[in-house]
This record gives C-alpha cells, structure tokens and sequence, in this order.
C-alpha cells in the first residue's frame, strides 16, 4: 500500500462524527466559531460558498443555497439566480487565487446513485482543473493528492473573493459577504 502524508487531516479523522445533528449545510453558516474554521469562503442572501472538505483539487468548493432541499426543482428562482452568480463569483476568485487550465462544474442529484455524500441538500461543486492534474496517481495507482492544505486554500480564495466588487470582506476570519442583487 502506497502511503502519503497529510498532517493536517487527523482533525477530521478524529472528529466525534456527530458534529452537526441536523444537515451540515443549514448549520454551518450560523456554528460556532469562525467562517474560516468552518471553511466558509464567502455568503450572501440565498447562498454561500464552502471548501469542499474531500477535495479532488485545491480549491475545490461548492456553493449552497441557503434553502433546505435536496430537489432542484423546489428551488425558485431568485434563489437559483443568487446561487449561479455565486457560482460566477467562485469561478473569478479561483481563476485569481490558483490559476487553473478548466472547470468541472456539477450536481450530484438523486441520492447515492450520483455518489453524493449529503443528498438532502442541493449543492453545486466548483473543482478547478489543470492540464495533466489526472495522472499515474488517481488513475493506476489508486492515490489522490492534494498539494496545498485546505488553510492556504482558504486563505488564497478569501483574498481573491475580497477584491471583486459588491462584495464586504468583514475580516476577523469572518466570510466575505456578497450582494446577492
């Protein structure tokens, strides 16, 4: 078995697992502690902008509507236009932070059938893409790596959310606040 180190990730293997007892999604923009605990990049009205915990490149994110649904079509439309600007808004502080050659951009609907892990609440992922980010690694030998630690990424992305217009950056490890409008 091939092993690769990753410090930084015993805070989540030795969580209590029940963290949150409700869906993580409602709860985290209100949770104790700060926005950049959490990982909670940027909010607005109707949505909000999270580091994806598992990522699958740095910088992988997901934007979430404020709403409790895991039915796409329940969700109206200021809500859908708020979430899709987020998720423009995301696309311009990932192209400003890290660069990358390309997007994925999608939704896992419909339960454990897409391969989502909290289905009952819609959610889109941003994952940036670099040429060649696909290689002997994933592929043959079963293996992700991540080169940057979800912190710097925050940090990276935060700074890059907090220079696009109509949006606060509070500070004080606080998200930046976007204007839905």
């Amino acid at each position: 078995m091939d092993q690769l180190f990753a410090p930084w990730r015993i805070e989540w293997v030795e969580r209590d697992g029940g963290e949150f007892e409700g869906c993580p999604f409602c709860l985290l923009p209100d949770a104790d502690g700060t926005d950049r605990e959490h990982n909670l990049l940027a909010r607005g009205e109707q949505a909000y902008v999270l580091l994806n915990n598992y990522p699958y490149n740095p910088g992988h994110a997901m934007v979430i509507p404020s709403k409790h649904t895991g039915e796409y079509r329940d969700l109206g439309e200021p809500t859908l236009l708020a979430k899709e600007r987020l998720v423009q808004r995301t696309i311009e502080a990932m192209d400003t932070a890290v660069g990358p050659d390309g997007y994925n951009v999608g939704y896992n609907l419909g339960g454990d059938a897409a391969g989502g892990s909290i289905d009952d609440h819609i959610h889109a992922h941003v994952v940036p893409r670099w040429t060649g980010d696909t290689n002997f690694m994933p592929t043959v030998g079963e293996t992700s790596v991540i080169v940057e630690a979800v912190t710097e990424t925050y940090d990276r992305l935060h700074g890059a959310f907090a220079t696009q217009d109509g949006v606060t950056a509070a500070g004080d490890g606080r998200a930046v606040v976007v204007d839905d409008a």
